[in-house]
This record gives structure tokens, C-alpha cells and sequence, in this order.
């Protein structure tokens, strides 16, 4: 059940309890990773439910704090959210000349483990080592679009 919100729009109190409910059903998703990945004798299972289990612990909060985001914005509370809103125009030009440089540095990193992926795989049948570069290579990707985001707003002030 969710909560009502104080003087908000339809709109408002929608989107509020859709991302409530969100955040509420990845608890029982939560549980489950904890149920299997405790559960195995299998070391290599184990180890892939806990990657999981983290970045849905990280989902599950993120979820509340856009929850609560949506509830500060809704009632005009005027306290600080846990999600801010876009202020890049504060510090622009530092703003944008750090993404870059850290945008380089991420698509090095790209380069570095592909180049690494390479030189294991022989071993992909045998080890999880492939799973953790594939992992690492996907958060390289999340990282540039961070990166990418922050720039252009900067950038653009959009």
C-alpha cells in the first residue's frame, strides 16, 4: 500500500506509486537472490547471485530515493531529495572538461578489457573470468553514459 501525498497532482501521486510499488516488489526479488545464492553448494553460483544481489540492492534504493524524490517534489516540501535536479550550470566549464577526460579514461578501459577478454579466453569453459569482464565491460558502458549525460547537460544546459 502505498502512501497518499500531501497537495499532489494526479500525475504525481501515479508516478509516486508506481515507483513505490517497484521499489516494494524488488524486496521479494532481493530475498530470493539471498534464498539461492546461500542455499548452493555450487561456489561459482554462489558468487554470480551475489553480483546480482548487489546490483539489485542498488536498484532497490535507488528506487526509494526516487520515490521519495517524487513525494518531496509532490508535497513542496522544499528539504533536499535525494535525487537533485540538474545544476550542472553550476561549475559548467569544469563539469564538461572533467566528463571528457573521464570519458577517455572509460573508453581506454573499453579497449583494455577487450584486449583482456581476448587473452582469456581459453579459459571461458573452465572459470568465471569471462562473466567478470563481461560485468566490467557493461559498467564500462554505464559509465559512459553517465559520463555522456552529465557532459551535454553541462555542455548544452539542457
Amino acid at each position: 500500500m502505498t502512501q497518499t501525498l500531501i497537495g499532489a497532482s494526479v500525475f504525481d501521486q501515479h508516478l509516486y506509486d508506481h515507483v513505490s510499488q517497484h521499489a516494494a516488489g524488488e524486496i521479494e526479488v532481493l530475498k530470493e537472490y539471498e534464498a539461492l545464492a546461500g542455499s548452493t553448494e555450487s561456489k561459482a553460483f554462489a558468487y554470480a547471485a551475489g553480483l546480482i544481489l548487489a546490483d539489485e540492492r542498488r536498484h532497490h534504493q535507488m528506487l526509494k530515493e526516487l520515490a521519495e524524490t517524487i513525494r518531496s517534489s509532490a508535497e513542496l516540501t522544499g528539504g533536499p531529495s535525494p535525487i537533485p535536479d540538474l545544476d550542472l550550470h553550476k561549475d559548467r566549464e569544469a563539469i564538461v572538461e572533467l566528463s571528457e577526460k573521464l570519458l577517455e579514461v572509460e573508453k581506454r578501459d573499453r579497449k583494455e578489457l577487450k584486449d583482456l577478454r581476448k587473452e582469456l579466453r581459453d579459459y571461458k569453459d573452465t572459470t568465471l573470468w569471462q562473466l567478470v569482464l563481461e560485468i566490467l565491460d557493461a559498467d564500462n558502458a554505464k559509465h559512459r553514459m553517465i559520463l555522456k549525460f552529465i557532459r551535454d547537460h553541462a555542455k548544452h544546459g539542457i
